[in-house]
């Protein structure tokens, strides 16, 4: 119990607990901080053995708090580094900052800096995965699919950068604030698809990625400054795919397209939220990929039963959103709408246009949509050898065991 309660606090609180002692100490002691904070933890796991505290996550942000102040008076850098807590307007203005409003307020710079046009775009999921949301390098690895080694060179990388440019702990203004934003929305949605459809091997959805990915963008929506319509759009979209997520795989581990989802199975209270989020959207002047991509999702949703898809909709909100963001995923997306509105002559065009490589680690969805293309048109041999690239492509197993019951379907 004791353990569980420690794992659960650690991912759910010690990015806050990051947040708010960077606000106190500065981005240029990042690294001393979470050193503090996992000491904490450990010091934590100890302590409790015999009885658990009231308030555990006070008690572990006071100890995570005086064991930063003890390591600075081992440097002999007290009066340097600092603040005096023990008396004074200094003592209530460092104790605000461990109200509610300011922790979101500098979990919300801590997303920023995260994100920051400096740090490599291969470093910030990394760095805000860790830093914001708690994860662990292995986590990180694993998600990303990646090596250990990989990611903790992309945090070194990220950490030594802040230190070097001297990066302002702060939620950017003026004009740099809606490009800042935009690095901060596609990080989020990218931690969310990584919960949605992992790359892990053995689990399909990862429940914690897309909760995070929820929680931050939450936060967004909450700072007068950060709540755009292009915000609103991604949570919407984040509600409505999160809603599907009970009907994606089955008791016996079997993943299922959305033509054999059990529809009863959507938790529907997710989807009058995505609802509301995005009449919010709307209603402002912003106007994003994210609202094209809710819109698409929308569509599925209103469906109440897979036939009554309205694929040309779909179609055009997909070509609206390449215009916005022209990417392979979405050529693909088009040609596979294509085939469900039997114009084979289109879909060929769209396939046509793919180079399956650009794809990565999502190529064999190319190859199991060409596997649909060459059935479709009579052509088996074809559609039996694109499966079979598509089983060599697939890095998580129970994808992997559903394009092998495609293609059993294909051999009968």
């Amino acid at each position: 119990m004791q353990t569980k309660l420690i794992d659960h606090l650690f991912r759910h609180h010690s990015g806050k607990m990051v947040a708010v002692l960077t606000r106190i100490f500065g981005l240029s002691n990042l690294e001393l901080i979470e050193d503090a904070i996992q000491d904490t933890f450990i010091k934590a796991s100890l302590s409790w053995r015999n009885q658990i505290p009231e308030n555990p996550e006070a008690w572990l942000t006071r100890a995570a708090k005086n064991r930063v102040i003890d390591i600075f008076r081992k440097l002999q850098t007290e009066q340097k580094y600092t603040p005096n807590f023990s008396n004074g307007l200094s003592s209530i203005a460092i104790q605000d900052l461990f109200l509610e409003d300011e922790i979101e307020d500098a979990q919300l710079r801590m997303i920023f800096t995260a994100c920051h046009p400096k740090l490599d775009p291969k470093d910030r999921i990394a760095f805000a995965l860790k830093t914001v949301s708690g994860f662990s390098g292995k986590e990180i690895a694993s998600a990303l699919l990646l090596k250990p080694e990989t990611i903790k060179k992309r945090l070194v990388r990220a950490r030594k950068v802040i230190q070097k440019s001297n990066l302002a702990f702060s939620i950017p203004q003026g004009l740099a604030l809606p490009k800042r934003i935009e690095s901060v929305l596609e990080v989020l949605y990218l931690i969310f698809n990584e919960g949605f459809h992992s790359n892990t091997k053995e689990q399909l959805v990862r429940k914690e990625f897309c909760g995070e990915a929820m929680r931050l963008c939450k936060l967004l929506l909450k700072n007068k400054h950060t709540s755009i319509g292009a915000a609103y759009a991604l949570f919407a979209l984040m509600c409505f795919h999160s809603s599907r997520l009970d009907a994606k795989v089955t008791t016996d581990n079997e993943v299922l397209d959305l033509k054999n989802q059990d529809r009863s199975k959507w938790h529907f209270p997710l989807i009058q939220l995505g609802n509301v989020m995005m009449n919010k959207a709307v209603e402002l002047d912003d106007f994003s990929c994210y609202h094209y991509e809710a819109a698409i999702i929308a569509e599925h949703l209103k469906a109440a039963h897979f036939e009554d898809t309205n694929w040309k909709q779909i179609l055009y909100w997909y070509q609206c959103l390449y215009e916005l963001q022209p990417t392979p995923s979405h050529v693909l997306t088009m040609a596979v709408v294509c085939l469900q509105l039997k114009n084979y002559v289109k879909a060929s065009f769209y396939f046509d246009k793919i180079h399956p490589e650009a794809l990565e680690q999502r190529s064999y969805l190319y190859y199991s949509a060409k596997s649909d293309y060459y059935y479709a048109t009579g052509n088996m041999n074809k559609a039996i050898e694109a499966m079979n690239l598509a089983l060599e492509k697939v890095t998580n197993q129970l994808e992997q065991e559903y394009l092998k019951r495609k293609k059993e379907k294909l051999i009968i």
